[in-house]
């Protein structure tokens, strides 16, 4: 037994204390470390520059949701119908998604109440293959449209994704036509459609859904377009000007009704729909 050995069962040294590794998060856009549990406080927007970042489905419905709203159920759909392959199978891609996702795709819906007003909110969580729009998405769009339909509120798109789903080809480019009717039978029915979109929301889903609603509510600095800035720039041989594509932008310019804090996007959403819902008969 070494010297070293012997001190240290002699000298009363405390066991080691686990320390997690996940207690700072560093913002993207100003580099800064953020203590993770003030950056969940403040609903994943930094406190130092303000930056929105990207969050999940779960985290969106609990923060838009009031208590004891019910998720609905995932739509089956079959899986991987052009047997596409690149550098890996698109089944293999899906299994990965999965594991590191707590839904079975990339789009999530619930029925519940904002501040005491019945919605179905329909999130597109980013994080599963870039929240890009398949099957399996234009089935949980329609049937969360359908649930509004059948409970008579309405409907909270919340949009993040990279455009359609390429593994699935012309299958998922159909989402598009599929999802515009439900926003006309919505429209149809006097029930409110309002869209948030969140970063980053592009390609099919842009020329979509995603500017179908009655009201458009953009989160700060929010990536909305529909070809990415540097095709438009290499097509039109031009400049594109400063913050070209933001939400601050598009909202100058008419795309965008509102540019709203993550902070104040539930109290907003539930006036919306205080306004835009149909009077209930007495």
């Amino acid at each position: 037994m070494s010297w070293l050995t012997r001190v240290r069962e002699r000298l009363p040294f405390g066991t080691k204390r686990e320390t997690p590794d996940n207690l700072w998060v560093k913002c993207p856009r100003c580099q800064e470390m953020v203590f993770l549990q003030e950056y969940e406080a403040n609903l994943s927007v930094c406190t130092k520059c303000d930056h929105h970042g990207r969050i999940g489905a779960d985290a969106r419905l609990a923060q838009l949701l009031d208590e004891g709203y019910s998720l609905l159920p995932a739509p089956r759909v079959t899986e991987d119908p052009l047997k596409f392959k690149d550098s890996k199978r698109y089944k293999d891609r899906l299994k990965a998604a999965r594991d590191a996702n707590p839904h079975p795709d990339a789009f999530t819906a619930a029925y519940g109440a904002i501040e005491g007003r019945a919605a179905v909110v329909g999130v597109q969580d980013f994080t599963f293959m870039g929240g890009s729009m398949g099957m399996a998405v234009g089935d949980a769009f329609i049937a969360a449209a359908q649930k509004a339909l059948d409970e008579k509120c309405g409907f909270i798109c919340v949009t993040a994704a990279g455009g359609a789903r390429m593994q699935e080809g012309i299958l998922s480019l159909m989402q598009m036509p599929r999802a515009t009717v439900m926003t006309r039978r919505l429209r149809e029915a006097g029930l409110p459609y309002i869209v948030v979109l969140a970063d980053p929301t592009t390609g099919g889903v842009t020329a979509s859904y995603a500017m179908l609603g009655d009201v458009h509510v953009a989160e700060p600095g929010a990536l909305i377009g529909f070809a990415g800035q540097r095709v438009i720039q290499e097509t039109i041989r031009e400049q594109l000007p400063e913050g070209f594509q933001r939400a601050e932008y598009l909202h100058k310019h008419g795309m965008v009704d509102m540019v709203v804090h993550r902070n104040e996007m539930r109290g907003t959403l539930a006036e919306l729909l205080g306004y835009l819902s149909p009077a209930k008969a007495a």
